[in-house]
């Protein structure tokens, strides 16, 4: 008899999607669909918390109407994935998603504590894939921001780390820079 190979189940996003709306997992339970693994999202530190809502607050200044500045809410960025960034700025507005989740983002943004690795590999890898053209990863342990530009691949073509006395504009925001050190808690 033939070895049978045993190997995870790689949901797709309507199968991912089809088990939460039919109870498939508690209520309030933290999941993210990444590369047809579903994931358990971390518990959220305060200081993770207050990253995600200075981002939000500087970023909605920065983009104004016609943008939303959505938290920790999904994404459906391919038919493998359904990522819930920290922040994610997509054009429109929140009813122009009530029956669809966005499916890219002009900016995503990521605020790493504990995540900080997952964070630079796996989902660095994702959005870059899905053409996402700015990702900012907020590093709380190194107080700087990490800028991700240019996707090819999975990889991003420039990549910088700014310190805390640095300002940064996104950019579909140009004229709007922020300091890094506003969004840091």
């Amino acid at each position: 008899m033939p070895a049978i190979a045993h190997r995870p189940h790689i949901w797709t996003r309507t199968e991912y999607e089809n088990l939460i709306v039919s109870g498939g997992f508690a209520p309030g339970t933290r999941l993210e669909l990444i590369d047809g693994e579903i994931l358990d999202m971390g518990p959220q530190q305060s200081r993770h918390s207050t990253g995600v809502r200075l981002v939000k607050e500087a970023l909605r200044l920065a983009f104004g109407s016609g943008f939303d500045v959505r938290a920790q809410l999904p994404l459906a960025i391919d038919d493998d994935s359904e990522p819930e960034p920290d922040i994610a700025v997509v054009p429109g507005v929140p009813r122009d998603y009530r029956d669809n989740h966005p499916s890219m983002a002009l900016l995503i943004v990521e605020v790493a504590d504990s995540s900080l690795e997952f964070d630079r590999t796996r989902k660095l890898a994702m959005y870059a894939r899905n053409g996402i053209e700015d990702y900012w990863i907020l590093n709380l342990e190194a107080q700087a921001l990490e800028v991700y530009r240019m996707p090819h691949g999975s990889d991003y073509g420039d990549r910088r780390t700014l310190d805390r006395s640095h300002q940064i504009a996104p950019l579909h925001a140009a004229r709007h820079p922020a300091r890094v050190s506003d969004l840091l808690p």
